[in-house]
C-alpha cells in the first residue's frame, strides 16, 4: 500500500507544506459536521420536533455516557467529548464510500491525539489550578517525577498508535482483498466485500472511536484528580 502523494506543496520559509488527500478529506468532513450541527440545533422549541428529539437523545446519551464513567462533575466535557468522537467516527466509516480513512495516516492519528493531550492537561490546570497541576507531578513522593512525566507522554503516543495501527490494517486487508478479487473477477467486487465493509469499516471503525475517547474521558479524569 503506497503513501499518498500531495496534491500541492508550498513553502513556508524553507518548510515544504504538503496538502495530501487526508487534508482535503478532514476540511469536508469538518464543513459537513458544521453544516450539520447547524442545521439540527435551527429553531429549538420548548415542545421539540422530531429533529429536536433526534438531538436531544443524542446529548442526553453523550451526557450520560461521561457521567457513568467519569461522574457528574466533568459533564463540561460533553460537547469536546461528542465532536471528538463524531469527528473520529465519521473519519473511520469513510471507507463505505470508497474514501482511503484519514486514520491510516499516522499523521492525522498523532495530531488527534495531541488534540487529546492538550484537552487533559489544560482541563487539569483549569480545574486544580497551575500551582495544583505541577504539585501533582510530585506526588505522593517526589523521585517519582520521571515516572510521571513519561506517563503523561505516553498518553498521545499510545493513543496515536492504537487507532493509527488498526485502522491500517484494516485498510490493508480490505484493499487487499479487492486486489484479489479483481483478478478473480470484476463483479465479485460488488458483493464479496459488503460483510468485510461491515466489520472493518462499521463495526471496527465504531470500536476505535468508542476506545479513542474513552481513554481520553478517563485521562481528564485522572490526571484532574491526581492534582
Amino acid at each position: 500500500m503506497e503513501s499518498s502523494k500531495a496534491i500541492f506543496s508550498f513553502y513556508l520559509g524553507k518548510i515544504v507544506i504538503d496538502i495530501k488527500p487526508e487534508s482535503i478529506i478532514q476540511l469536508i468532513i469538518v464543513l459537513l459536521i458544521l453544516l450539520l450541527a447547524w442545521w439540527s440545533t435551527r429553531k429549538l422549541e420548548i415542545r421539540p420536533s422530531k429533529k429536536q428529539t433526534v438531538v436531544e437523545w443524542i446529548y442526553t446519551m453523550l451526557n450520560n455516557v461521561v457521567i457513568s464513567n467519569v461522574g457528574e462533575s466533568f459533564t463540561s466535557i460533553v460537547p469536546f467529548v461528542g465532536t471528538l468522537g463524531i469527528f473520529v467516527l465519521v473519519m473511520n466509516l469513510t471507507g463505505l464510500v470508497g474514501i482511503s480513512p484519514p486514520t491510516k495516516n499516522f499523521s492525522v492519528t498523532l495530531t488527534l491525539a495531541l488534540i487529546s493531550f492538550v484537552m487533559v492537561q489544560g482541563y487539569a490546570i483549569k480545574r486544580n489550578g497551575i500551582g495544583s497541576y505541577f504539585k501533582g507531578y510530585l506526588e505522593p513522593v517526589s523521585f517519582i517525577l520521571p515516572i510521571t512525566i513519561l506517563e503523561r507522554i505516553m498518553l498521545p503516543i499510545s493513543l496515536s498508535l492504537r487507532l493509527f495501527g488498526n485502522m491500517l490494517a484494516a485498510t490493508f486487508i480490505i484493499e487487499l482483498i479487492y486486489e484479489n478479487l479483481e483478478k478473480l473477477a470484476w463483479a465479485a467486487q460488488l458483493v464479496i466485500p459488503i460483510p468485510l465493509h461491515l466489520y472493518f469499516d462499521i463495526f471496527d471503525g465504531g470500536i476505535q472511536a468508542v476506545i479513542f475517547v474513552m481513554l481520553t474521558m478517563i485521562n481528564i479524569k485522572i490526571v484532574s484528580e491526581h492534582n
